[in-house]
């Protein structure tokens, strides 16, 4: 039996979108439901691997653990990751098919959607249910010709839309019947219905603000969501959070990391900020890292040779060193790693423009870029300690080098990353390495700092899916939004 579906699209970006999803799939399975997600493209440079070998974006991974399902290709058929800012390489159902800037894609991007459809049609075949998450927000006009992301899409597959006001950011009233104002009369038939999200204070006083909404749009509201701050304990799609206020740590060893410019992956750092021993702070540009750093953490990029010269902008490159010379931590991941290295090489530019650089020298490595991108789970053992560990590869380029022969782990295909002769400088290929919580304690111990013995962070997760679910059904009218799903196709225009 074809699956019923349901789309939520938003009035602008991060107004949760995401979170919703998430937390309609969870709510969705715990009901007995077969339940899958569905992104039909995503921008972000955090990326995961699954299990058929592709990558899709990291918010339909937790989606698709909030269903109960392994990361799958065909829930985000579409994945852009910016390299620069007018240039993205584009992955189609889990594979990269070129790099190309913004201009060319809006041109060509309408050609992506029959696979779009492939995806969808493969899982409306095999569950009960499929949430669609939109991007963006269909009231940015300018980019409806051609759109495979919000209605191009709802209106191809036949799809009901669920609209999503951001109560917070202010203006939400303008915000949906403005949406709603700008829409040509097929794609705003495409609406049911209308979900007030991020709502802080008594819900009672919006009371008349809600009855505005419904009777100028003539959509139904189906609830008003208060602000869960449960939210902020799952891993983010994209570096937007980074700009927002960190949680206060108290922890006694220190941990600072720099935001790259095109930083990939940063959820790595999520475990770590969970854990009360650790002071995690994001290192932001213009700022030095401060001098009582214990670690500092390069994490992955999609422009190696791009951040590495953001990196040396900042500065960073000399408080990394000197850091490193008086005895500090360095811990590089995937790009991260790259940086540390005497040498990148990219002669092609399969990982930005192409080019070559000199690292940072802290280890005996160097990187040459390659065309072929591996990415793949991986599991194997830490090589300091009788540690086993699983995680995910996603990286262009092979490191070569004498630190090569001290690697941090040991897969059964080969040996990965490299080791200083006195153990302080550490790099990897591997995410998701923190989140098996043995190596975490072993590595924070080694570090010189404590770990929580009893905390997982899978359990973690998992308990902030439930917690937001809980959340979004005590406040959300579950039966009427369910019932608004339908067939694929089957949405009288």
């Amino acid at each position: 039996m074809t699956a019923k579906a349901l789309m939520l699209q938003g009035t602008g970006s991060d107004v949760g979108k995401s979170v919703l999803t998430a937390a309609l799939c969870r709510i969705a399975k715990r009901r007995g439901l077969s339940v899958a997600p569905f992104k039909p493209q995503n921008m972000s440079n955090n990326a995961a691997a699954c299990p058929d070998g592709g990558e899709i974006g990291r918010a339909q991974a937790l989606q698709a653990l909030a269903c109960g399902l392994e990361p799958h290709t065909d829930f985000n058929p579409v994945l852009l990751k910016p390299e620069t800012d007018r240039r993205a390489q584009l992955v189609v159902q889990g594979k990269v098919v070129t790099a190309m800037d913004a201009a060319h894609y809006m041109a060509h991007r309408g050609e992506l959607m029959d696979k779009v459809i492939e995806s969808f049609s493969r899982l409306t075949a095999s569950h009960d249910l499929v949430i669609v998450e939109g991007a963006g927000s269909p009231s940015e006009i300018n980019l409806r010709d051609r759109d495979i992301a919000n209605m191009g899409f709802a209106r191809r597959a036949g799809v009901p839309v669920c609209l999503i006001g951001d109560i917070d950011r202010g203006g939400v009233i303008a915000s949906l019947v403005g949406t709603q104002s700008v829409l040509d009369p097929g794609d705003r038939a495409m609406i049911t219905g209308f979900l007030i999200n991020k709502f802080r204070g008594d819900p009672a006083l919006f009371e008349n603000g809600v009855k505005a909404i419904e009777q100028r749009t003539g959509w139904p509201c189906h609830g008003v969501i208060p602000w869960l701050p449960v939210s902020a304990e799952l891993p983010a799609e994209d570096a937007v959070v980074l700009s927002r206020p960190e949680r206060a740590t108290s922890g006694t060893l220190k941990i600072a990391a720099p935001m790259l410019s095109r930083m990939a992956n940063f959820d790595d750092a999520d475990p770590l900020k969970h854990e009360p021993g650790v002071d995690f702070h994001w290192i932001s540009p213009g700022q030095h890292i401060p001098r009582d750093t214990d670690v500092v953490i390069l994490f992955g990029t999609k422009s190696t040779l791009g951040d590495l010269t953001f990196l040396r902008q900042q500065g960073w490159d000399h408080d990394i060193i000197a850091h490193a010379r008086s005895g500090g931590r360095v811990l590089g991941i995937c790009g991260g790693y790259q940086m540390l290295g005497w040498r990148i090489v990219d002669p092609v530019g399969v990982d930005g423009a192409p080019g070559e650089a000199q690292g940072l020298g802290l280890l005996e490595v160097e990187t040459r870029m390659q065309a072929d991108k591996k990415v793949a789970p991986v599991s194997g053992d830490c090589a300091i300690g009788d540690v086993t560990v699983s995680g995910y590869e996603i990286h262009t380029g092979r490191t070569t080098g004498e630190d090569t022969a001290r690697p941090m782990f040991k897969f059964a295909s080969e040996p990965d990353g490299a080791r200083s002769a006195n153990g302080r400088i550490e790099g990897t290929y591997l995410h998701g390495a923190f989140a098996n919580d043995t190596f975490r304690r072993a590595w924070l111990t080694r570090a010189g700092g404590t770990a929580d013995t009893h905390a997982s962070y899978s359990n973690t997760v998992e308990r902030a899916l439930d917690t937001l679910a809980n959340g979004v059904e005590a406040k959300v009218n579950i039966d009427a939004l369910l019932e608004s799903a339908r067939p694929p196709g089957s949405l009288s225009l």
